[in-house]
């Protein structure tokens, strides 16, 4: 099998609801970069990147450039083995990971297309039957959070993100972990979440206050270290996202202790490839994973539905379903959550169909 061609495309996405969160981040109408790579058989592969502005040093529009500076290296190649086509990637030009997720998705999915397995075959092996959804709640007005909790829960979620922030308000802040607990009782799982966008003394007021309540802080500071100060300071439970990108900030966090939970995201480690190896890590450690990406429709929660299903349960605390929080659908009949709970598709790859007539008028076509 050689790879012939390169397609790419930009896909608006939209959310449902409008995401506010810390130092005035939003997430609203998000540019997705899709990339079709064609191949001398039946076969494509696909992969999906959609960085959010303010959350990595990376935006939509310079994946287009990296893919016509990876075609050197990837037109008449093997992508049959995408951990040794990465390799050569990252020789050829370092960094970029979240455009070398785009390529790395596209060739695990043209893999598992060859083999006639879907990609947790090749992960490691069916390890759960489903797996476990957050729902993530935007921040706004505390009432309003507390319902969207409850009608999340209705539909069966036990886990609730809840936004943090974004009026610089940490009496607000309280307001909302109150508000969400009240709402689905105790027992499910509820964190707050700054996105980096907080500072350690007022996320430390935060967490005392509602200490009593049993939940969990997710990355309220820029550095890992202001997080460890705030899990030291609070006693609470520590998720982090923003500064977990490769093996070494994992290992910082585990040392620092305030790695209870980490979110493992593509476009951050650079593809299935990296995450893979991270994923063994965090079993290792025994830290709890959210394994997603950072935004995106079906192919990239296709991907991340894969290396979850592959992952054992005691490792894993929830993945995310990023398609049902943005419109268009890329692939209509990709799986969807179902009380709480999603399974990864069952075809040969990726496992999903990709409605192409949703993509609009491709931005680069190699050759």
């Amino acid at each position: 099998m050689k790879i012939t061609g390169l397609t790419l495309w930009h896909v608006p996405l939209t959310s449902h609801e409008t995401y506010y969160m810390s130092d005035g981040k939003t997430c609203d109408t998000i540019t997705s970069v899709v990339l079709r790579i064609d191949t001398d058989t039946q076969y494509s592969g696909w992969g999906e990147v959609c960085p959010i502005p303010h959350y990595l040093p990376a935006f939509a529009e310079c994946a287009r450039p990296a893919v016509e500076y990876f075609a050197e290296v990837l037109l008449d190649s093997d992508p049959v083995g995408p951990a040794a086509m990465m390799e050569r990637l990252n020789a050829f030009l370092q960094g970029h990971d979240y455009a070398k997720s785009l390529i790395d998705t596209a060739l695990w999915d043209l893999t598992g297309k060859a083999a006639g397995l879907p990609l947790y075959a090749l992960l490691g092996g069916r390890a759960v039957r489903d797996m476990p959804l957050y729902h993530s709640i935007t921040c706004i007005a505390p009432d309003e959070m507390a319902r969207m909790a409850r009608d999340a829960q209705s539909q069966g979620m036990t886990q609730f993100q809840v936004k943090l922030g974004a009026d610089n308000d940490w009496q607000a802040d309280v307001a909302r972990m109150e508000a969400v607990r009240a709402a689905v009782g105790p027992g499910p799982l509820v964190y707050g979440d700054w996105n980096c966008g907080f500072d350690a003394l007022n996320a430390t007021r935060v967490g005392r206050a509602v200490a009593h309540l049993d939940v969990m802080l997710e990355q309220p500071c820029a550095t890992t270290e202001e997080c460890a100060h705030v899990r030291a300071a609070t006693g609470l439970p520590m998720k982090l996202d923003e500064t977990a990108y490769d093996i070494q900030s994992l290992l910082e966090g585990h040392k620092r202790g305030c790695m209870d939970a980490v979110a493992l995201k593509l476009s951050k480690f650079g593809g299935l490839s990296k995450m893979r190896t991270a994923r063994d890590l965090c079993l290792t450690l025994g830290t709890k994973m959210c394994i997603e990406d950072t935004w995106g429709s079906d192919i990239t929660t296709a991907a991340g539905l894969h290396l979850a299903a592959s992952t054992p349960a005691r490792g894993l605390m929830n993945t995310c379903d990023l398609s049902h929080y943005v419109a268009p659908r890329l692939a209509p009949m990709a799986p969807a959550r179902a009380n709480g709970r999603i399974s990864p598709p069952e075809g040969p790859g990726l496992g999903i169909t990709i409605n192409e007539d949703v993509l609009g008028k491709p931005h680069l076509q190699i050759p």
